[in-house]
């Protein structure tokens, strides 16, 4: 190899590896929606972790933790604990909003009106470079559980409208799930996805009906699902709820509208603004569901308050919400007792409130099933990292950057050439996989291999590959850290497999890697950083790197 600045070609990574990796993580473990009945029951919640952490255990934490592990956030993990970690990260102030960036950018003219310039770049440069990671990761989870995606979005000012949402969704990060069931429901974003915006009031000469979308996904997504379960999350075989609860919730979403304040859709500015009543939309009648019957002649913000607080109190929003917190940070299998420590803390935060985020995710994520050296060992332990975090991790570890702030990364949806998932980009309120997808003839549910299939698995390999040795637009990574090592072939990938691995690559891994890259020219910068790319690119397809346990 010659010391020009051409990439030289890295060895072809596989498909059966990374699709074994894939595979890996649906092994074994603790059912979905429907869970076998374990007769319910609460588990004690464990003491909280108190030992000092290596650079490995810190590492794995925060891949379940952050939008990716840094040497910084490793050695600040074991300086100061998990716990402190996460109060630390609590206690961070949000960094400048989505909508805001959209604003200073210069998305508000009226030249973007119709169309999404701009919201892909607003939500990259969040996740890739917020100091605040753990509200990052909070966002990105609750995204894909109380589900709303750009292409739902109708009207003007579209690239707002998906600003907006997430904003709210980082402002509740640390919240309460109540509040934030009241600011989604609000929101015109949601009321457009889920097309309750302009819902009006029973027309009998017409025989028109209110739209019963979001009163149907609210219960069957966003708080308490299809069956009766357990407290450990464990089904039943008892639906939760009726067509007849339905239709007398949807008279709750009625009259709720944009807050135009004068009419004008020339800015952005109605779309971040709380829907407002229009009284002759509005259905002043009894409405009755889940055995709460709210009285004709309450008025809407009260009737909403009412119902939202029926909701809330079902028992199912604990087990529910928690298990798939647990799936999106930790474990796409959680066992029945650790959804029941959660649930429980979710349920009461020590202080007799229900639904403190706060509470819930410390929980999580000390829970002795997260932190125990068990899992790594556990088949029915893991999950698959989705594309997103992939990708993400490896912008975190290596502090990619854009210099001009344009963070130009844009729709990366398409499974052939990008990553397969793209934030705020789901296609339909499903979100981009279910929390009890059963993948065929494996019989145990791993949510994220509904978007797997060996198009995706090649089509990610080689985006990584290029985003790795050239960059995505002028986002590009710093191998600072990785160039002295290139000729050190295991100290190199002792570095990688801590940062991106958590440690956890195998012996057989680690050979198949060191062999390749030990084949690789040397002694050139150019030399230098093509093996830095390779080694990089390979670990980015080994099964330990893409199975997060």
């Amino acid at each position: 190899m010659d010391d020009s600045t051409e990439v030289a070609s890295v060895p072809k990574v596989p498909v059966g590896l990374a699709a074994a990796a894939l595979l890996g993580a649906c092994g074994g473990g603790g059912g979905g929606d429907s869970a076998p009945n374990s007769g319910g029951g609460t588990a004690p919640v464990p003491p909280v972790p108190v030992e000092t952490a290596s650079a490995s255990q810190a590492a794995r934490f925060l891949a379940q933790a952050s939008m990716g592990a840094t040497r910084e956030q490793i050695a600040r993990v074991q300086a100061i604990g998990y716990s402190k970690w996460l109060d630390e990260q609590m206690a961070l102030s949000p960094s400048q909003t989505r909508w805001d960036w959209l604003l200073a950018k210069g998305f508000n003219a009226l030249e973007h009106k119709n169309s999404q310039a701009g919201i892909d770049a607003a939500v990259w440069r969040k996740l890739l470079a917020a100091p605040d990671t753990l509200r990052q990761r909070v966002t990105l989870a609750l995204s894909e559980i109380v589900v709303a995606s750009l292409d739902g979005f109708t009207g003007s000012w579209r690239a707002f409208s998906g600003a907006a949402y997430m904003d709210i969704l980082e402002a509740n990060a640390f919240g309460n799930y109540r509040t934030l069931l009241q600011q989604i429901t609000l929101s015109p974003s949601m009321g457009e996805y889920l097309t309750y915006r302009g819902n009006a009031k029973a027309n009998p000469k017409t025989g028109s009906m209110p739209d019963e979308n979001y009163a149907r996904e609210i219960l069957q997504l966003f708080t308490i699902g299809l069956l009766k379960l357990n407290p450990d999350g464990t089904a039943t075989e008892q639906e939760t709820y009726t067509q007849a609860d339905i239709s007398g919730l949807a008279r709750v979403f009625t009259g709720w509208d944009y807050d135009l304040a004068g009419a004008n859709t020339d800015t952005p500015d109605y779309r971040k603004r709380p829907m407002i009543q229009v009284a002759s939309k509005y259905e002043s009648g009894d409405k009755t569901f889940l055995g709460t019957t709210i009285g004709a002649g309450t008025d809407a913000a009260t009737a909403l308050g009412k119902a939202l607080d029926a909701i809330f109190a079902h028992p199912n929003v604990a087990p529910f919400i928690s298990r798939q917190l647990i799936q999106r940070l930790v474990t796409g299998n959680p066992a029945p007792a650790y959804v029941a420590r959660v649930a429980a803390v979710f349920n009461d935060n020590g202080s007799g409130v229900k639904g403190d985020l706060k509470a819930v995710l410390k929980a999580i994520l000390l829970d002795q099933d997260a932190r125990s050296a068990a899992g790594l060992a556990s088949p029915s332990f893991g999950k698959v990292r989705e594309p997103i975090l992939r990708f993400t991790a490896w912008a975190r570890a290596f502090n990619a950057a854009s210099p001009s702030d344009a963070w130009a990364i844009g729709n990366t949806s398409d499974p052939s050439t990008r990553l397969g998932q793209s934030p705020l980009r789901s296609s339909s309120v499903f979100n981009f996989f279910r929390p009890g997808y059963v993948p065929p003839a494996l019989g145990v549910v791993a949510p994220e291999f509904q978007i797997v299939n060996e198009s995706s698995v090649v089509g990610y390999a080689n985006y990584m590959q290029s985003a790795i040795s050239k960059g995505v637009g002028d986002v590009k990574a710093d191998y600072a850290s990785l160039l002295p090592l290139a000729d050190n072939v295991p100290a190199l990938l002792d570095e990688i497999n801590l940062v991106l691995a958590a440690g956890q690559l195998g012996a057989d891994t680690l050979a198949l890697i060191r062999n390749a890259i030990s084949s690789m020219a040397t002694g050139t910068d150019a030399a230098r950083a093509n093996r830095v790319y390779a080694a990089l690119t390979l670990v980015m397809a080994s099964p330990e790197f893409i199975v997060q346990k």
